[in-house]
């Protein structure tokens, strides 16, 4: 991907993100890979709401050389998520309401309740608390990023990462739903129905939605 057109989608989806009331203040960031040895990632303290062509950093993989103004602090995580993961191509950090509740909270994340739900969702992760931006939370990323697409942080936020960036945002957005989803459900004493395992096993391989992962 060119530089300038990555520098573009990123600054929309910052605005759709807050659009969306997925962030607040500084929180999250996001990064898209270029090609083999460069990202762009959005620099620290920038906000979604308000991202400029100045707001990111141009960062060098093979020696940790950067280009703009400081990285994000959670630089760590998105390269933890690059290394351990070759298709993953855009990584999105972000602290939605709901999703966030659940990842301070014992609710759970199903992924077999509807058709965008079930494919977004099938590999969801959840690890323990570490602090933001320390090689532990790298460390921990690392280990559960080839075994998902959708990392819940506890009492932190979610780390979602995909093929290009416009996949990463929908996941983000089904997780949000999802998660409030659960919640609706659990305030009004309802009990969700999911869909049957044989079933959610032939819509991600026959149905033709989408092309099957290829993890």
């Amino acid at each position: 991907m060119q530089r300038q057109q990555a520098i573009q989608e990123l600054i929309q989806a910052g605005k759709w993100i807050a659009d969306k009331n997925m962030t607040w203040g500084s929180a999250g960031n996001m990064s898209v890979r270029l090609d083999e040895d460069t990202l762009l990632i959005t620099a620290g303290g920038t906000r979604f709401d308000s991202l400029s062509e100045d707001s990111f950093t141009l960062y060098h993989l093979h020696n940790g050389e950067y280009e703009g103004g400081r990285p994000s602090k959670e630089l760590p995580v998105h390269l933890a998520v690059y290394r351990a993961v070759p298709w993953a191509q855009a990584v999105v950090h972000a602290s939605p309401f709901h999703t966030t509740l659940a990842a301070c909270s014992d609710l759970a994340l199903p992924n077999d309740l509807f058709v965008e739900n079930m494919y977004y969702l099938q590999r969801v992760r959840r690890i323990a608390y570490f602090h933001p931006g320390s090689q532990a939370l790298a460390q921990a990323v690392q280990q559960a990023a080839p075994d998902g697409n959708v990392i819940l942080m506890n009492n932190h936020g979610v780390l979602i990462y995909d093929v290009n960036l416009a996949e990463a945002l929908t996941g983000l957005e089904v997780t949000e739903n999802t998660c409030r989803m659960a919640l609706a459900a659990r305030q009004a004493g309802l009990t969700l129905t999911p869909v049957d395992a044989e079933t959610v096993h032939s819509f991600l391989n026959d149905s033709g939605y989408k092309k099957p992962r290829k993890w």
